[in-house]
């Protein structure tokens, strides 16, 4: 078991951004006396530790339940009771305060993870719609005036976590999305948008890439893009166009509600994925 340093808060948002699982775990009821009060709080991923529920073979229990948890892919939380008394039965060493915890252990799930290059007039829109769901969500952008608070206050009562990139190289920040992420690659120049999909092809913890465009640019960048080094395998992972094809209109928040509803279908097979391999 490695404990970390920092707070259950920090480490419960830092678990979100990686795209890691992880279990919190709560003290919810002492009776008589034990090592921490009720609400003391610890986060347990599949390697570290952070924070503590009072040592010993209450946490070293807690952290071996959690951990059995992760692997087996269970969702809902459980709760925990243990006797800290010489006579229980322990696994990690007798602790003989006296008393009764009860603990509740919450899984924290797994949230989707968008990088959107480009928050032009279309950007925006999917923005707008995805920041009303659960999910982590990256806008990138190689102009400043594109990222301001005024230009993005529509955002400002997201439910997503809302990462904002001001990038005059937009490829760079394909270093910093966590794996598993969905790109988007839809800026105001082709050129931009070429060097993108380029650089999204040689990342392999990409979920997907998606390009905005039609059928005449995809041809062009094809062609480019065989000429660094991608073979026609290779380029089956860009999907383009994207959206729903049944959605005609050209409308930037029509091209956004096609795109977002697309995104939406992915996550739930996702989520069937998970649940079957779990």
């Amino acid at each position: 078991m490695t404990a970390r340093s920092g707070g259950w808060l920090a480490a419960v948002q830092r678990l979100r951004e990686q795209r890691r699982p992880g279990v919190l775990v709560t003290v919810t009821t002492v009776r008589g006396h034990a090592p921490r009060a009720a609400g003391a709080k610890m986060v347990v991923a599949d390697r570290e530790v952070w924070g503590t529920v009072g040592g010993g073979n209450l946490e070293a229990t807690a952290v071996d339940r959690a951990r059995a948890m992760l692997r087996e892919g269970i969702a809902a939380p459980e709760t925990l009771g243990l006797n800290l008394s010489d006579k229980a039965p322990v696994q990690h060493g007798v602790q003989c305060c006296g008393g009764d915890v009860e603990m509740l252990l919450e899984p924290l799930v797994v949230v989707p993870s968008v990088a959107i290059f480009g928050m032009g007039h279309v950007g925006l829109e999917l923005a707008r719609i995805l920041a009303r769901h659960d999910l982590e969500l990256h806008l990138v952008d190689s102009r400043a005036d594109q990222l301001t608070a005024e230009q993005l206050s529509a955002l400002d009562d997201a439910q997503a976590n809302v990462h904002v990139h001001h990038a005059p190289v937009p490829e760079l920040v394909l270093g910093q999305v966590p794996p598993g992420t969905h790109v988007l690659v839809m800026t105001h120049d082709h050129a931009e948008d070429l060097a993108l999909c380029d650089s999204a092809l040689r990342c392999s913890y990409l979920a997907s890439i998606g390009l905005i465009g039609s059928s005449a640019k995809w041809s062009r960048f094809q062609r480019r893009l065989k000429q660094e080094g991608h073979s026609d395998v290779a380029l089956r992972a860009i999907t383009t166009p994207i959206g729903l094809p049944e959605l005609r209109g050209k409308e930037p928040a029509t091209i956004a509600v096609g795109v977002a509803a697309a995104l939406l279908q992915v996550f739930e097979r996702e989520q069937v994925v998970q649940e079957v391999s779990s």
